[in-house]
């Protein structure tokens, strides 16, 4: 009697206990989440990190958090680790493929966490990207900053006013030199020279 009830006992524990370690690695995947979406809005509020940027690092964090909790959970509920493995290499290769097809994107997406990390210039600043060495390029107030894109403002150089709008993307800025005016004051070099009347017409005049 004695012997079959250690049977039941030790039949239950087996099948409670990694159930039991299944729960626990979900919880401390959820904590973690939490964590890691409390330190991305404090990016947000203290470094001033782009509520889009933080909306993808929530997101990635998330599933990579998540996939690595199920995998495992299901490793501690018996599923045989071949199984586990070929599920992981079947995910990291349609992974791969995808990366690859947006690398475009990627690439940009990138580079936009380097300019905030690097700061090479931020919001309100006027900046000209060189095209090669000294030859002028394209130049404007930084309005807006993205995933994908740095919009920047171009000026007028008579009157200073705002002009046209350009959408460059955030992988350019590391492939060019940039010339970068700190503060929303428009660049004494960028206004075109006041040109004055001519001393012999004021006294023709």
């Amino acid at each position: 009697m004695l012997r079959r009830w250690l049977e039941t006992a030790e039949s239950t524990l087996d099948t409670i206990l990694p159930m039991g370690q299944a729960v626990l690695i979900l919880l401390l995947a959820w904590l973690a989440h939490r964590l890691v979406r409390a330190l991305v809005q404090r990016l947000v509020t203290r470094r001033g990190l782009p509520p889009t940027m933080a909306t993808v690092l929530r997101r990635v964090s998330a599933t990579l958090l998540t996939v690595t909790a199920i995998l495992l959970a299901l490793q501690r509920l018996g599923v045989s680790g071949t199984v586990l493995w070929t599920a992981f290499t079947s995910f990291a290769a349609v992974g791969a493929v995808a990366f690859f097809a947006a690398w475009s994107v990627l690439s940009n997406i990138f580079c936009t966490v380097l300019i905030f990390t690097t700061r090479p210039f931020r919001l309100q600043d006027h900046i000209e990207v060189l095209d090669n060495g000294e030859k002028p390029g394209f130049k404007g107030r930084v309005v807006d900053l993205n995933l994908i894109y740095t919009t920047l403002q171009e000026v007028d150089a008579q009157t200073g006013e705002p002009g046209s709008v350009l959408q460059v993307p955030n992988s350019l800025f590391f492939q060019r030199v940039v010339r970068r005016w700190r503060g929303s004051e428009v660049p004494a070099a960028w206004m075109a020279p006041r040109t004055e009347p001519d001393a012999g017409e004021n006294r023709s005049a």
